[in-house]
């Protein structure tokens, strides 16, 4: 039994996934929206880090998904009580991983704490030893068949990875076999050869590496602590993993909040210009003219307090964690829009002058009209540059205000938080890297894909670009 729970941020996240497909769908039956995204999906790199950003969203919308577990029933409960812990499907799926906690640091695949402790033996004498593990490699019976167990372990995954891949590969075949009426040996083989207008054989093999990745995970990490363990033996893979989602969230709702002020400020300052653009440019400049840390560090600290003066709102510690989460998107989202509201506002003051606007404004038709119908849709390739560009930016901006402290809650798993933790780890005797390294990792794997990306939307929606 479990009580479905619906965080602030689930609600928009799946509100922005609901977007994003009525868009798809929208745009399905509009040639001159569907042209620039076919050249997007023509170009290599863009689909592989479409791969990428995938596996990145769907392991996010897992993360998204909450529920609190009902507690086990006694003797004369009238109603069922329901776990504090707020749990999410990816902790289902994870398993083994979330509860797996060792008593301290352990470093990557290993059987034995990193630190020594004193332990007495049957004759009574203390000695220093590296203790084993309580789970990580527990199954072997000697720790030096720790090397044969895990290439056993990892050609499994090898296999059942390219299982995966070859079923994705005989299932694209196939349907592209009834949609263009081709027998499907002649279709396979312009896949395998890479001939197809959408290169599919360049996606297949970004699934096939992604899909590596996951069913050696999936093999390792159940026995094995793979990225290591923290100073309080939770899993780094784990951390790494729970951080997927703060990461999207950043980036995705703070654009939902930076859209609208930058987008219609803009218009409306190029186009009516006069005391409009004027008040228009002041307040951003004015808005420029603060430190953007300190603005943030002071809404998140007022933020607290309040929090802290009105417990009662919150039934659980994941639910003001998260309110805090959804305020810092807020205040990043309030801070970030200047640059593209310049932007568009230079671009405005061009596109007014031109003949069919001009003539739309000798025909009569309303202001309200020709920002929406005119001049909206010529900027939107502006809009969607900046947009995918900023996500990068707004998923490191996470990072550097939580490593100052004024970023997500403490207790909210991020790769801020876990650089922040690992900045006093790597100056301790003998270091400790592999927190640093998993976050970097991560978030550099995210934040490449998500430039590359943008660097193929920039070409095929800059009309300068265009081929």
């Amino acid at each position: 039994m479990i009580k479905p729970v619906i965080l602030w941020t689930d609600a928009l996240v799946f509100l922005l996934v609901v977007v994003v497909l009525a868009f798809a769908l929208y745009a399905r039956n509009k040639e001159h929206l569907r042209a620039p995204w076919r050249q997007v999906v023509r170009s290599r790199m863009a689909v592989a880090s479409l791969v990428v950003l995938s596996a990145y969203t769907v392991t996010g919308l897992l993360d998204s998904m909450h529920f609190r577990a009902a507690l086990p029933e006694t003797a004369g409960q009238q109603e069922i009580q329901y776990s504090g812990e707020v749990l999410s499907v990816l902790d289902t799926l994870l398993g083994p991983v979330r509860t797996q906690v060792e008593k301290s640091y352990s470093a990557p695949f290993a059987t034995h704490l990193y630190t020594r402790e004193s332990v007495t033996t049957a004759e009574g004498e203390v000695v220093r030893i590296f203790p084993r593990l309580e789970f990580g490699g527990a199954h072997l019976a000697d720790p030096a068949l720790k090397g044969a167990d895990i290439a056993a372990r990892s050609a499994i995954a090898a296999a059942q990875a390219l299982a995966a891949t070859v079923a994705l590969y005989l299932l694209v075949g196939l349907l592209l076999a009834r949609r263009r009426r081709r027998p499907l040996p002649a279709v396979l083989g312009e896949l395998a050869r890479g001939a197809t207008d959408i290169p599919w054989r360049t996606a297949l093999l970004a699934f096939l590496l992604i899909a590596l990745v996951v069913t050696l995970l999936a093999n390792l990490a159940s026995v094995y602590h793979v990225l290591g363990t923290d100073k309080v033996g939770q899993d780094v893979l784990y951390q790494s993993v729970k951080s997927i989602r703060t990461g999207l969230v950043i980036g995705t709702l703070t654009t939902l909040v930076m859209l609208p002020f930058a987008v219609f400020l803009g218009m409306m300052a190029g186009y009516f210009r006069g005391w409009v653009d004027d008040v228009i440019q002041y307040l951003y400049t004015t808005l420029n003219s603060i430190p953007g840390v300190l603005l943030i560090a002071a809404a998140v600290l007022m933020m607290q307090v309040y929090m802290a003066n009105h417990p009662e709102l919150f039934e659980t510690m994941a639910e003001r964690a998260d309110l805090r989460l959804l305020f810092l998107c807020l205040i990043l989202g309030v801070t970030s829009w200047t640059g593209l509201c310049r932007l568009l506002r230079g671009e405005t003051l061009k596109l007014r002058e031109l003949d069919y606007v001009q003539a739309a404004r000798a025909f009569g038709v309303s202001r309200a009209t020709i920002l929406v119908r005119h001049l909206l849709p010529n900027l939107l390739h502006l809009v969607l540059i900046a947009v995918v560009i900023d996500f990068s930016g707004l998923v490191l901006a996470e990072a550097v205000l939580s490593y100052v402290g004024v970023g997500v809650d403490p207790t909210t798993l991020s790769w801020g938080n876990m650089i922040n933790g690992a900045r006093l780890e790597m100056a301790r005797e003998p270091m400790v890297w592999w927190s640093l390294l998993a976050a970097f990792t991560f978030m550099f794997t995210l934040v490449l894909a998500a430039n590359l990306f943008s660097d193929a939307v920039r070409d095929a929606f800059d009309p300068r670009l265009r081929r």
